[in-house]
């Protein structure tokens, strides 16, 4: 037989008579009512002696109000003020803490020390007890502060009722600092700036922070990995090797603050409410919570969870225009005014008839409209397989790739195949280094050898892409451990190629005994040259409208870098100890066909994506 790869995509094809368009509606919540008081450096002792300084905003009138907390390692006094100062005018009293070991609380930091679990639990309950909080709290905050809400809300600290986790991203394994076992760039800058108390240089000094992309490109070709953090100049940082060193789920390290199993979230009980963007870095962590809620929750409340997703990157909700797009006027909402409707139902019990909204809305690119649902992936998904084919020359965007619906026949089509060398790694298109730019132009990427690229005609009329995707490669590679990285995009008339989502995995994470998925507990062994079959789901979903006259497109390559740190393909059981690498010659295989394999709610891999 002759070799083809092959990919398949569930793509979802969109009536525009289902089509609500809707977005998050703030409706009725509370007005603004009280003058504010704060008090900073308040001290909350944890069970372990340890306190953990908390600042309060609060209305300036006798009673007793309900709280919100946030927890952040990131300083609980600039930033915070204004947001605080919004929701205590409203009648909430808003406490920000300092997570242990930084800035202005006692502890040691360490980012993903289980103690911040316990922390969680043990900072509600102080504020709950508090004379001037009625003993009602709800958690908000993005990011980092979305991790620390959902590891609170797995200890279930009796007065918490509900959260709202902002761009939370999921366990180490699916996001940060590991994208599907693939070590992230940008978790390298953020363990520069947050070696030690408080926060570190940012920009192209000592630490490298966030630096400037030519920094970065130099500083990550340095080996071995594991002595990145000190390359750069950041020495307190004694984690940082336990991440390195811990390169699956299953060292004792990441299972201490993993959250998302189904034990964990068996013990959460409040009602949760997330909001992510289609360019978010940590995108996954939203949708993935919404279905495991929903299978495991504790409570009835808790198994009815709300998801937001709009077109936005992690700082969220800021911009109608991400990158070279402007979404239009219905990008941006009123997202606090929303969220304080929430509170206002579980910690003020309003009957405001928020929970009689849909519980999902996504914002439809292309499109440029808010679509209100009542699951995800959307109920009227039909689900598509895309294949791959080509006369063998499907390498840069001039090669014969061509992407269709058409499984192919017998004999049409021959492998592809390129050369990955470690030393010189397909480039990334992000100047910021991650994927806050938006959708951005790959033609540079796609423009060499170690790129395939597989497109179809102009399409004759609309097709909406909404919900998450699954790629199956079936494929060899010469050496003994490799990365298969797969981007959909949209190819605009005048040839701008925009990047909309990806999927990635690490050849030695495949489960040989589940059809080759994602398997981040363990490293599975890879032979030369020997194919093997890889089901990749896209760890960022996507909802776009390919206008017609657009062109759908699959990109495949083994890095892109430094969006990702190079895989030296050596086969070692942990390559961020290796100082050497090898070149890989990649190749697909024959005329093999597969589906697409849909995933529970709580399982390890995301669901394939949909077709309205």
């Amino acid at each position: 037989m002759k070799p083809i790869l092959l990919i398949f995509t569930a793509l979802l094809l969109a009536s525009l008579a289902a089509l609500q368009a809707e977005a998050p509606n703030p409706g009725q919540y509370s007005a603004e009512k009280f003058e504010v008081k704060a008090t900073r450096g308040n001290k909350a002792a944890m069970r372990d002696g340890v306190k953990l300084s908390v600042d309060v905003a609060q209305p300036q009138a006798e009673g007793h109000f309900p709280a919100i907390l946030v927890i952040t390692p990131y300083s609980n006094n600039p930033g915070f003020q204004k947001r605080a100062s919004w929701f205590a005018k409203r009648g909430y009293v808003v406490a920000v803490a300092d997570s242990r070991g930084r800035f202005d609380s006692e502890g040691t930091w360490d980012p993903f020390d289980p103690k911040h679990k316990t922390d969680g639990y043990d900072l509600v309950e102080w504020l709950a007890k508090q004379p001037w909080c009625d003993g009602k709290v709800g958690m908000m905050g993005l990011s980092y502060m979305g991790w620390t809400q959902w590891w609170t809300a797995t200890q279930a600290p009796p007065s918490l009722k509900a959260i709202v986790p902002e761009v939370a991203p999921p366990d180490q394994f699916y996001n940060l600092p590991y994208q599907n076992g693939v070590l992230q760039g940008v978790m390298l800058d953020w363990a520069g700036a947050m070696a030690g108390r408080v926060g570190q240089i940012i920009g192209p000094g000592p630490y490298g922070g966030f630096a400037s992309s030519e920094r970065r490109l130099s500083d990550y070709m340095q080996l071995p990995y594991l002595k990145l953090n000190e390359i750069r100049g950041a020495l307190d940082s004694p984690w940082f090797e336990k991440w390195i060193r811990g390169n699956t789920a299953s060292d004792p390290y990441w299972r201490g603050i993993a959250y998302q199993t189904p034990q964990s979230y068996a013990k959460v009980a409040v009602p949760s409410l997330a909001v992510s963007g289609w360019f978010d870095g940590d995108a996954n962590g939203s949708p993935m919570n919404y279905l495991a809620m929903k299978k495991y929750g504790a409570t009835p409340d808790a198994r009815r969870p709300r998801l937001v997703i709009g077109p936005w990157p992690h700082i969220f909700n800021q911009n109608r225009k991400v990158g070279a797009f402007d979404y239009g006027a219905d990008a941006v909402i009123n997202w606090d005014g929303y969220v304080c409707r929430w509170f206002d139902h579980w910690l003020k019990g309003i009957d405001n008839g928020v929970m009689n909204d849909a519980p999902v809305h996504v914002f439809v690119m292309g499109r440029n409209k808010w679509s209100a649902e009542q699951d995800w992936p959307l109920p009227q998904t039909r689900w598509t397989k895309y294949y791959l084919h080509s006369k063998g020359h499907a390498n840069t965007t001039s090669g014969d790739g061509v992407l269709s619906t058409t499984p192919p026949a017998s004999g049409d089509d021959t492998s592809d195949s390129y050369v990955y060398d470690p030393a010189k790694p397909t480039l990334s298109d992000f100047t910021s280094g991650h994927i806050e730019d938006g959708a951005v132009d790959t033609r540079k990427s796609a423009s060499g050898p170690d790129v395939l690229v597989y497109t179809t005609p102009p399409l004759d009329e609309e097709v909406e892409v909404t919900g998450p995707i699954t790629a199956k490669l079936y494929a060899a590679t010469s050496a003994r451990d490799t990365d298969w990285m797969v981007r959909l995009i949209d190819v605009q008339p005048d040839g701008f190629s925009a990047m909309l989502c990806e999927g990635l995995m690490r050849a030695r994470h495949r489960d040989p005994d589940h059809a080759g998925a994602f398997n981040p507990d363990k490293l599975s062994l890879i032979e030369p040259n020997q194919v093997y079959e890889y089901t990749i789901e896209f760890w960022r979903a996507t909802a776009n409208a390919f206008a017609k006259g657009h062109r759908i497109r699959v990109e495949i390559s083994s890095s892109y870098f430094p969006l990702y740190l190079r895989n030296l393909n050596t086969g070692a059981d942990n390559i961020g100890l290796e100082t050497t690498s090898v070149i890989a010659t990649q190749k697909s295989d024959a005329q093999r066909r597969a589906g697409i394999a849909h995933r529970a709610a709580g399982d390890s891999a995301h669901q394939p994506l949909n077709q309205r």
